[in-house]
């Protein structure tokens, strides 16, 4: 029988190509706010790994992930300070930013609902594993940044990390390999967003400006 989650080879390789782009776009964010060594630090750290934790705090899996992989802490803190360096040479920033939160999101996204589903939760937790752990550190990146979220700003973001949830879930309903199903979530869910990216998709605006009595 098929097992319910990627083989841990696979998880793996996602999860460090997902705290690496989170890490450099964090530390992108810190730099945009002039911020010194530390606060690079700081926001490389918080926005590659926050959205785990937050998870695990609320599946109640304990102990937290990194803090049994320290290595983790240096590779996100090693790639948020090697940002520093290479930023000069990167032509377009904003493009950049937003392809490796792009990978981050939808990264996580998968990563939150495999963890899930290996503790058996029902399918909604499920999904909204998926979904704290991909939005949770852009989340804490841009208030930390003093910006208003991604998440919040009309942008196909957190859709876009429900859709990758309920493309994975639905075709492991539908006996598909599931290291192959992780293959065509992710690259759906990242196509997705760059298109949402480039083509200036947005959700549906509320806006209610009448004045109280």
């Amino acid at each position: 029988m098929d097992s319910p989650v990627p083989s841990a080879s696979l998880l793996a390789a996602i999860y460090l190509v997902a705290i690496t782009a989170e890490a450099m776009s964090g530390a992108l964010a810190a730099g945009r706010r002039n911020m010194d060594i530390f606060g690079v630090a700081v926001i490389a750290f918080v926005t590659a790994l926050g959205g785990g934790t937050i998870r695990d705090l609320t599946l109640g899996r304990f102990p937290i992930g990194w803090t049994q992989h320290p290595e983790y802490v240096y590779l996100v803190i090693s790639a948020g300070l090697l940002t520093t360096v290479v930023a000069s040479f990167m032509g377009n920033l904003k493009r950049v930013f937003l392809v490796l939160d792009a990978m981050g999101l939808v990264a996580f996204s998968l990563i939150g609902c495999s963890v899930a589903l290996k503790m058996d939760y029902p399918t909604i937790v499920v999904i909204m594993s998926g979904m704290i752990t991909g939005i949770c550190g852009g989340i804490l990146r841009d208030v930390l940044c003093n910006q208003v979220p991604v998440v919040f700003r009309r942008e196909l973001y957190a859709s876009v990390s429900l859709a990758v949830c309920a493309l994975f879930l639905s075709l492991r309903a539908l006996g598909i390999d599931t290291d192959l199903n992780t293959a065509i979530s992710f690259t759906a869910g990242l196509t997705l967003r760059l298109l949402a990216i480039w083509g200036g998709w947005r959700l549906p605006v509320f806006s209610y400006h009448q004045r109280w009595e």
